[in-house]
């Protein structure tokens, strides 16, 4: 079963690695969805099975929206690809510095791979379902600037990828 989440780390990781070096929203999409997966199925394994789903479609809902809106906006004749000169060489280099950073911290302390309800023999209801709770009680203010914070993204994504045309703020 370490296989399995081994599997899914490194997915998450290369996931990543493909969104940071990729300039086309069209494969950077892609790769966002890829790591959502791999990202949800790490939280699977770790025991937070409500929170995974939760977030797998708030975000393939939410975000993706903006993607493909901006993509929309941005649209190339001629995407690069993952595979060419440009992104294959960026890829490379982050792949480089997560190497070196695997390597730097690779003795530097105690891991486990326990899930969340194995942590805590006393309590009542599942590490996910105390956690969702906890979020909205607690966190009701933190929710609303995560809330601002993706509209001013919004904005700022649409900003950005209208280059010299009008863009998608414009009077109709």
């Amino acid at each position: 079963m370490t296989y399995i989440m081994s599997l899914c780390l490194l997915g998450l990781v290369f996931g990543l690695i493909a969104v940071a070096s990729n300039p086309s929203p069209y494969f950077g999409a892609l790769s966002l969805v890829v790591v959502a997966g791999f990202g949800c199925g790490v939280l699977v394994w770790h025991g937070g099975s409500f929170l995974s789903l939760v977030l797998f479609l708030i975000y393939l809902g939410g975000m993706l929206v903006v993607f493909a809106y901006s993509a929309a906006l941005a649209a190339e004749p001629y995407p690069e690809t993952l595979g060419s000169g440009p992104v294959l060489a960026s890829m490379l280099m982050y792949f480089g510095v997560v190497v070196t950073v695997f390597v730097l911290f690779l003795g530097a302390g105690e891991y486990t791979w326990a899930t969340v309800d194995e942590m805590d023999w006393q309590a009542i209801f599942r590490g996910d379902m105390a956690g969702v709770a906890l979020m909205y009680s607690y966190g009701g203010g933190m929710l609303m600037v995560g809330g601002w914070v993706l509209l001013l993204t919004l904005l700022v994504v649409l900003e950005l990828t209208r280059g010299l045309s009008r863009g998608g703020l414009r009077a109709v």
